[in-house]
């Protein structure tokens, strides 16, 4: 009987109670048990909410099992000075002095920022931002030493601009992608967000990075939901919305602060946002093809311009709020004069989408840059445009510096051109330019008829260099090995437990080499991967990260006895970790690790209390030590990207953990891991097979049932079987046996396994003399090699769903 079944007898039981003469005991004691029932009720509903997730929008009441937080490792490159993927974003923070330098900010869909001092002819690489987990959008500086990103990770960060790297806040408002950021130029507290959500977010940074009060950190650190990252916590003071069509609502249980502004707006995605210096104006255009201009200081919509006939990827609004200029993939630029509501011109300069706009501080002229991989120069009073240069990949960022201008690509390379930025007059004066269209088939028609301008310049003034980004990959079957191609076709061999290239092919073929590389070897995946960063990053999920294992002997570990069996992902993890477990022991001592306690106060083995099975590993008991194939880099050590049980996802190179790191921060079945060897259940260990005489072979039967042995077992395992059962059991007449195939013999002892009562191998070892002829193991009529694998036979050798058949047979020695 359900329990709400019970409450609603118990319910009415009491009614009828207390409608005739009342037994006041009865009553109280009805009273009690109803209190019990719904506490227990209660707990029932919160255990529930912890252990299962609804299923969005359905309206029954169906349940999936909760999925437990990944952990993932990104593989960085020897120089990690340098992206290794396109970069989306550019900020210049020109000097306060004359005699100082310069600094550009690069974003990259690698996931970082870099800091970059600036010289005339060069750019080096000062500090790297490393925190989002996904690609990085849009920059923008605020007051001169705050530099504000955003991210497909959902997030909007801030950072300390000359630090070497630290992220002073985490925002957490946007619900999906945010795709682009504006800032006023005069007012240092004012930014604006934007995403694929429809969402805008006006923020006051002053505000958003101002201390919370001591109450608000604390209801901010009883929540698990992880609205606020990286320890930081945000009042919603600081920002303003302007929310989707849908009405933005708050959650009740956010920190005190001021209440956020909403109000109807975008209804599909936002991808580009601009403001006037003072900060008072915001525009904003997407995929509704309109632009849509905002009063920033109250959140409320102004006007809506439309004219364009495709996504608005590009806005710059000049100091004073007039007028507007709007790139769109519909291949134009049109210009708007907000006080009139009206597109006043417009320019067919590009054969393709315009993707980033920049203009003089005059703004009299416009750089546009875009997919056709051209960057144009446009006066906007004559009309009159010039082909600055072209590149080999679509252009995605525009930002002036000086007389030059840095254009950002989908690669990993950074340029800067000579731009005139002063006085861009002196470009025209050298010819070639052309009179620009008004509608968008005339610069496409003019393309087509050959009369495609000629750039004025030819080479770069300044380059910053990148990696090549991995496109390719392949997973070997040895499970430990991955082979990638970069954008330069270059072929490298990767060993993911090390997180090192092993091999440097050059620019060969990637079949061809997969091919060689081929091994007829069997391990489960326990590990995804994915190239979206650039670099591979490798994604371990519980329990199917821990279903690999091998033998000591395979991985050349000489720390342990050969037969030992070796969980790959546990000894990646403390591989990883190695540093992090260092530091924490220096902080809080190796007994409290061992008991489970952390800085917080907080027990962690109680967690695995609540687990329906926890496994022991017990051959890894009190083992921390990392062996060599195991040991990460540390001259390119690699980056994780997880999240625990509070504060969201994060990123952090391993070197940089600093032992604080617990339960919040790292996924419980790590901690459970590295600090208390535990493991989860692992299904499909075993491999079932039968052990049988050869077809016409007169050899005797050695057992009648099925047998099961782990599936890393090896062939000659099964020779050591079949000899033991042969000579020790039962001798044959006249007949010898060689055990050679078996590791350890010495002496007349051989290392080998038997098969118990149960079934299953174990180890032991019993003498018998030296024979002269040898057994041989066979499936589907082949020969199996002495070091194969149960596993390994069945997926190459059997191919069949059912158990596993191996056939046995006496050979005379040779």
């Amino acid at each position: 009987m359900s329990l709400v079944w019970k409450i609603s007898l118990l319910s009415n039981k009491l009614k009828s109670n207390s409608e005739g003469s009342p037994d006041f005991v009865s009553i109280r004691l009805l009273f009690r048990n109803f209190e019990v029932m719904m506490n227990t009720l209660k707990y029932e509903n919160r255990n529930s909410a912890m252990h299962r997730v609804g299923i969005a929008g359905s309206a029954s009441n169906s349940v999936r099992p909760r999925k437990e937080k990944r952990f993932t490792y990104v593989l960085n490159d020897a120089d990690d000075t340098k992206h290794c993927a396109g970069v989306n974003c550019l900020a210049v923070l020109k000097p306060s002095k004359p005699d100082n330098s310069g600094y550009l900010f690069t974003g990259s869909r690698d996931g970082t920022l870099k800091r970059w001092a600036l010289t005339e002819e060069d750019a080096t690489c000062s500090a790297t931002f490393e925190s989002h987990v996904d690609w990085v959008n849009d920059a923008v500086l605020v007051g001169g030493n705050t530099l504000v990103s955003c991210s497909s990770d959902t997030t909007v960060k801030a950072w300390d601009c000359f630090s070497n790297g630290t992220c002073t806040r985490t925002f957490r408002q946007h619900t999906d992608y945010v795709t682009c950021l504006a800032a006023a130029e005069r007012n240092s507290n004012i930014t604006a967000s934007g995403g694929l959500g429809g969402e805008v977010f006006i923020w006051d940074i002053e505000a958003a990075l101002a201390p919370l009060s001591k109450s608000s950190e604390v209801a901010d650190d009883d929540r698990s939901s992880g609205t606020y990252g990286s320890g930081n916590s945000l009042s919603v003071a600081s920002l303003r919305t302007i929310g989707s069509s849908n009405s933005f609502s708050l959650q009740t249980n956010l920190p005190q602060g001021y209440v956020p502004i909403a109000a109807k707006g975008h209804k599909e995605s936002v991808y580009a946002l601009a403001m006037n210096d003072t900060g008072t104006l915001l525009v904003s255009g997407g995929t509704e093809k309109a632009v849509r201009v905002w009063d920033s200081r109250s959140g409320t919509k102004m006007m809506k311009l439309r004219g364009h006939t495709d996504n608005i990827r590009a806005l710059l609004l000049d100091s004073t709020g007039r007028f507007c200029l709007s790139g769109s993939s519909d291949s134009m630029i049109r210009l708007w004069d907000l006080g009139q509501q009206r597109c006043v011109h417009s320019y067919a300069v590009h054969t393709d989408s315009v993707w980033a706009l920049a203009s003089t501080p005059t703004f009299s002229h416009v750089y546009s840059g875009g997919r056709d991989l051209s960057l144009y120069l446009t006066d906007l009073a004559t009309r009159e445009s010039i082909l600055l240069c072209t590149k080999e990949h679509p252009i995605q960022q525009l930002a002036m510096h000086d007389d030059g201008i840095w254009v950002a690509t989908t690669d990993s390379t950074v340029h800067r051109w000579p731009a005139e930025g002063r006085n861009p007059q002196k470009v025209f004066q050298r010819g070639g330019s052309f009179l620009a269209g008004n509608l968008s088939f005339s610069r496409a028609r003019a393309s087509l008829e050959g009369s495609t301008p000629v750039p004025v310049y030819r080479e770069p003034t300044c380059s910053i260099g990148g990696i090549p980004g991995i496109v390719q990959y392949e997973i070997l079957n040895n499970r430990r090995h991955v082979l990638t191609k970069d954008n330069a076709a270059s072929v490298k061999l990767w060993e993911i437990t090390r997180g090192v290239v092993i091999e440097d092919y050059g620019q060969v073929s990637f079949e061809k080499k997969k091919e060689e590389l081929f091994e007829m070897v069997s391990i489960p995946s326990w590990f995804t991967i994915d190239s979206r960063l650039g670099n591979l990053s490798v994604h371990l999920d519980t329990p199917q990260c821990f279903s690999a294992e091998m033998y000591s002997v395979d991985l050349s570990i000489t720390e342990k006895a050969e037969d030992d069996k070796v969980n790959l992902a546990r000894e990646t993890l403390k591989g990883l970790l190695a540093h992090w477990l260092s530091k924490k022991k220096h902080k809080f001592g190796s007994q409290s690790l061992a008991n489970g306690e952390t800085q917080s106060g907080r027990d962690t083995s109680a967690r695995s209390i609540t687990l329906p099975k926890v496994e022991v590993d017990g051959n890894s008991e009190n083992d921390s030590a990392v062996y060599p194939p195991f040991e990460f880099s540390k001259a390119s050590p690699p980056s994780i990207i997880t999240e625990g049980s509070h504060n969201g996802p994060w990123r952090k190179k391993i070197t940089e953990m600093d032992g604080t790191e617990d339960e919040k921060d790292l996924p419980w079945w790590v901690l459970d891991c590295i600090l208390h060897n535990r493991l989860p259940p692992r299904e499909h260990t075993k491999c079932s097979f039968f052990l049988h005489p050869y077809e016409g072979s007169t050899t005797q039967t050695v057992t009648q049932g099925k047998l099961s042995a782990p599936r890393i077992l090896r062939i000659h395992k099964v020779v050591n079987y079949v000899v033991e059962k042969l000579v020790l059991d039962k001798p044959l007449d006249g007949m010898a046996i060689d055990g050679a195939f078996a590791p350890g013999q010495s002496g007349g002892q051989l290392q080998h396994s038997t098969i118990g009562g149960d079934g299953s191998f174990r180890s032991g070892s019993k003498p018998w003399p030296k024979l002269k002829h040898s057994i041989e193991i066979l499936c589907n009529n082949q020969v199996l090699t002495p070091d194969m694998s149960l596993a390994t036979v069945r997926a190459y050798i059997w191919k069949k769903p059912e158990d596993l058949v191996l056939n046995y047979r006496i050979v005379p020695g040779r």
